[in-house]
């Protein structure tokens, strides 16, 4: 046994009362009672035991020990008066004949309570995350995870995916984010880039004839934080398939994850397979959002028609969108409330009126709606004590999405919440117009086939073509994206000649996968499930930072380790790096 264990703290039981054993963990707590007489909690990695000083001689062994000193115990088990039901070991105590001290903590204060760490300021529990983790609560997060990860490669070799890594040193190419950049000490001005996927080698690996690919892939991309993202890098589980349609690779994931969602969730009710398929446009439409939460039940409507010439200026010509909720009984500090929170969330403005005990139209804008009130109440489907939150111009959609999600998850009756329920959203739009650029861009992933193949290219606006691409959901967080990949080169030039890119620019970027894919490659579809958001969503934490055993700071700092860090002038010459003022 590690450190000459008999037992675990974990492990001893009633039927181990008389034994002689041998405990190793940390001093949790000590309770003292007496001048000879002390409770201490001993904890290692798979529990709590219960040792009880009784003489002169261990307690003076243990009073000089901080909280968290690691100490090796020997002695005798035996039946508690006092039994701890919620404990495992809550049945037996164990009074020590002998202490060793293996690690002394020198501190007589800790940065946080270890069992309520979680409580404690985020930035304080990842500079000493080493103490965090001793929390059980948020070790068995970690437990989690390699349980999970376990179980998603048995799953997928099982089905005959072979497993393969791909460099992390590579080129840098357009995947959507900014590039971590290596510096290339034999190459002066050159630098490798740690790869946002393994979305090209995944890709050549179906050139070189192999069929079915999967890793537990690190993924590197330099962005912000949110609560289901985590700068720097994160893991995926990436897979792919050769002579694959998008139904092939449906089949998988929809085969693989349930058992993993049954087995390893919070919730025990998981939704079954085949899941729901809802089109990209249907589902901006219908939910006001590309990762629509399907537990909650309600969806936007389209009221322009009904409400732009309403009188209420703001609606005036504007896209206009409405989510309607029944049996509402809120006060109007929590309307308030919603639409400070969706004008936070979304940009734009949310605008309400509700419908009364009495059916009458009251509150918000009602007044602009009274000449009208038949055709709202028809067109909107309104009874008594009904809410109607509205948004309206260039943020309609995302505001109504965004009030969707809120409402449901704060009124009562509109949400299923213990539950997980997924969805494919499909027929994403291949092309868009750049935000910032005005000018036409890819929407996604610029190696999708686009619906329609080349003549559809050739022919059709290109805002009007769709990839075949998609995305996996699950009670509102994307988990994934997908596609059929875009295997032929003719196509692929002309795809990215439509975006202003010829084809000695797609060689330049894509020299290896161009080149294969001359020497005759074949159909391929694949996607790529975040294992961090899905260890979250099993786990029901809100911060993806919960599930990952070092994670940085939502600035990208890793305080526990002090890393981005400067570095010495010599580390900087030997890569060829000068720092300007």
């Amino acid at each position: 046994m590690v450190q000459s264990r008999t037992h675990t703290c974990g492990a001893l039981r009633l039927a181990d009362a008389g034994s002689k054993v041998t405990l190793a963990g940390w001093m949790e707590n000590v309770r003292e009672v007496g001048s000879n007489l002390a409770f201490v909690i001993l904890r290692d990695f798979y529990g709590t035991t219960q040792l009880v000083i009784e003489s002169e001689e261990m307690m003076q062994s243990i009073k000089p020990l901080n909280r968290e000193t690691t100490i090796r115990v020997s002695g005798v088990v035996r039946e508690r008066t006092s039994k701890n039901p919620k404990l495992a070991t809550g049945e037996i105590e164990v009074v020590p004949e002998s202490v060793e001290v293996l690690g002394r903590c020198k501190y007589n204060s800790l940065p946080f309570e270890i069992n309520r760490s979680k409580d404690a300021d985020e930035n304080q529990r990842l500079k000493y995350r080493y103490l965090d983790l001793r929390n059980p609560s948020v070790k068995d997060n970690i437990l989690l995870r390699c349980n999970v990860v376990s179980a998603l490669r048995s799953s997928m070799t099982e089905r005959n995916f072979t497993e393969i890594t791909t460099p992390i040193l590579t080129s840098s190419s357009p995947e959507g984010a900014r590039d971590y950049l290596v510096p290339a000490r034999n190459h002066p001005g050159k630098f490798y880039a740690l790869p946002q996927a393994p979305q090209q080698f995944k890709q050549l690996l179906m050139a070189s004839g192999f069929d079915r690919y999967f890793q537990i892939a690190p993924c590197f991309r330099d962005e912000d934080a949110r609560a289901d993202r985590s700068p720097g890098e994160f893991y995926q589980l990436d897979m792919e398939m050769c002579f694959a349609t998008q139904d092939d690779v449906f089949a998988v994931l929809e085969d693989v994850l349930p058992p993993i969602f049954s087995k390893f969730g919070k919730y025990q009710a998981v939704g079954a397979a085949p899941f729901t398929r809802i089109s990209y446009r249907d589902a901006m439409n219908r939910y006001g959002s590309d990762k629509p939460d399907l537990r909650i039940d309600l969806e936007v409507c389209d009221a322009s028609e009904l409400l732009a010439d309403c009188g209420f200026e703001p609606f005036a010509g504007q896209t206009v969108k409405a989510v309607v909720v029944t049996n509402f009984r809120k006060p109007r500090k929590f309307i308030d409330k919603l639409c400070a929170d969706a004008q936070m969330l979304s940009g734009g403005n949310a605008y309400w009126f509700r419908v009364d005990e009495n059916g009458e139209l009251v509150g918000g804008i009602s007044k602009f709606l009274a000449e009208k009130k038949a055709e709202v109440f028809a067109r909107l489907g309104l009874e008594k004590d009904c809410f109607v939150a509205l948004s309206c111009g260039k943020t309609a959609v995302k505001t109504a999405g965004v009030l969707r999600k809120l409402l449901g998850t704060q009124v009562e009756g509109h949400m299923d919440a213990e539950r997980y329920e997924f969805c494919w959203i499909v027929d994403f739009p291949m092309y868009e117009i750049g935000e910032e650029s005005g000018e036409l861009e890819f929407c996604h992933n610029p190696f999708s086939m686009p619906q329609g193949g080349m003549q559809a290219l050739n022919e059709c606006d290109p805002l009007t073509i769709n990839a075949y691409q998609y995305d996996l959901v699950c009670n509102g967080v994307e988990l994934s994206s997908g596609a059929v990949r875009n295997h032929d080169p003719d196509i692929m030039v002309r795809a990215f000649e439509l975006v202003g890119l010829g084809e000695e620019d797609v060689k330049a970027k894509f020299p290896a996968m161009y080149n294969a894919f001359c020497y005759g490659a074949p159909p391929h579809a694949g996607i790529a499930p975040g294992v961090d958001r899905m260890v979250m969503l099993l786990a029901g934490e809100d911060s993806i930072r919960e599930v990952i055993p070092f994670p940085m700071n939502k600035n990208a700092q890793d305080l526990m380790m002090d890393a981005p860090s400067a570095v010495d002038k010599k580390q900087l010459d030997d890569v060829h790096i000068r720092i300007q003022d």
